[in-house]
């Protein structure tokens, strides 16, 4: 007995498997500090808790329509157009269990089997699985540090064709926190739309967590008018992973498509978490602005500190939480027990040795460097430096 061929074919996805091995470790009274997760360490704003105990209270208990209350996906129209210049109507929006349920949905609802999905290296570890569920084929764009982790337009003219469905790709990037500029997603929309064929999915949940620059959607370019879905969910703005709230803007067919593959799977997202949404959407950016700026110094913090790690090149991230650094070197170096044969290897024994949890850059497409998370304290990333630097000079 064993599941599916459909499943066997999916990788477990890495990030959870690191959180996993950190809270093991934890369990057994050892301080692991997780820099593994891609979760924002605050808790959700009072304003936001305050909105879900007063829907409990007026009786949103009940089951919710497939898509979202429709005040609730007005309100998700409403922030489309004012802050992302936007044109989609309460109808185009779907509410779903989080944006990665989101992805799904629309992987699901438009890839057929040989389908091709073009997704640019490094990746959120996601996405080529959930293309595999569909029986679709990923198909990788390669990037490097040199490059900031972007790929060249070259390589996406020459990859495109009549087998290329989706392109898929997230701004700014998990893992790297790369950021797309409006004139680089511009050149992007030019080249997909000599290809009327091909929708995109542009993952924007880390559009509030930029740094010096302001976010632009590229459902914006008139080339894609109509074949853009836009996705993004209240995780990691508003600190609301707990409560699974995502969702797209997307052509009408697509989301009417979406409507009947969620009624199947999930029906409506949780009705309590969709009135705090409203609040959330609806409400002042100040509290996720004041999460930003800690998060800029956090992200100083943490580069300078890697900076000062012999063989760790770091990257200089403008969006998200991550640094992605090339770590390559330590490749063939061992001690006691431990060879690194590859960044598996030294997430191993930096949990092992360090008890500091990173994550492969395999798991994202780029196997020479470690995810690295400062969702966490000024002074958790401070002990993480050190007890890194102390255990990597171990290697030999």
């Amino acid at each position: 007995m064993e599941p599916s061929k459909r499943l066997l074919a999916v990788e477990e996805s890495q990030t959870l498997v690191m959180t996993k091995k950190a809270r093991e470790l934890a369990a057994t009274g050892v301080k692991v500090i997780n820099l593994s997760i891609g979760e924002p360490d605050f808790d959700t704003p009072d304003h936001i808790k305050k909105a879900a105990i007063e829907a409990m209270d007026q009786g949103f208990t009940h089951y919710p329509p497939v898509t979202g209350y429709p005040d609730l996906r007005q309100a998700i129209a409403d922030k489309f157009r004012t802050q992302n210049q936007l044109e989609y109507t309460a109808d185009q929006v779907v509410v779903s269990c989080g944006a990665k349920h989101s992805i799904m949905n629309v992987i699901m609802a438009l890839i057929n089997p040989g389908d091709e999905v073009i997704i640019p290296a490094p990746y959120w570890v996601s996405y080529p699985e959930m293309v595999k569920l569909a029986e679709g084929v990923p198909v990788f764009l390669r990037s490097d540090i040199s490059t900031d982790y972007k790929f060249r337009i070259e390589d996406l003219e020459r990859t495109l064709n009549r087998r290329s469905k989706l392109f898929l790709f997230s701004s700014p990037c998990n893992p790297s926190g790369s950021v797309f500029s409006s004139d680089e997603l511009h050149e992007i929309a030019r080249v997909l739309a000599k290809h009327p064929d091909i929708l995109v999915i542009s993952d924007e949940i880390y559009e509030h967590l930029q740094y010096g620059q302001s976010h632009t959607s590229i459902g914006r370019f008139p080339e894609l008018k109509d074949r853009v879905i836009t996705v993004n969910g209240l995780s990691k703005a508003f600190a609301m992973t707990g409560w699974r709230i995502g969702y797209i803007g997307a052509p009408t067919w697509v989301a009417k498509a979406c409507e009947k593959l969620q009624g199947q799977f999930t029906s409506g997202a949780n009705s309590i978490a969709q009135r705090a949404a409203i609040t959330a959407i609806s409400g002042s950016l100040d509290e996720t602005k004041r999460m930003c700026e800690i998060f800029e110094q956090r992200r100083e913090l943490l580069f300078k500190g890697l900076m000062d790690i012999p063989g760790f090149v770091p990257n200089h991230p403008k969006g998200a939480f991550y640094i992605f650094p090339d770590v390559h070197t330590y490749f063939g170096k061992s001690y006691g027990d431990y060879t690194i044969n590859n960044a598996g290897d030294l997430c191993i024994y930096l949990l092992s040795e360090a008890h500091v949890s990173v994550v492969s850059g395999a798991a994202f497409g780029n196997p020479e460097c470690i995810r690295v998370s400062y969702a966490a304290s000024a002074e958790d990333l401070t002990e993480a430096l050190e007890k890194m630097k102390a255990a990597l000079a171990k290697l030999s």
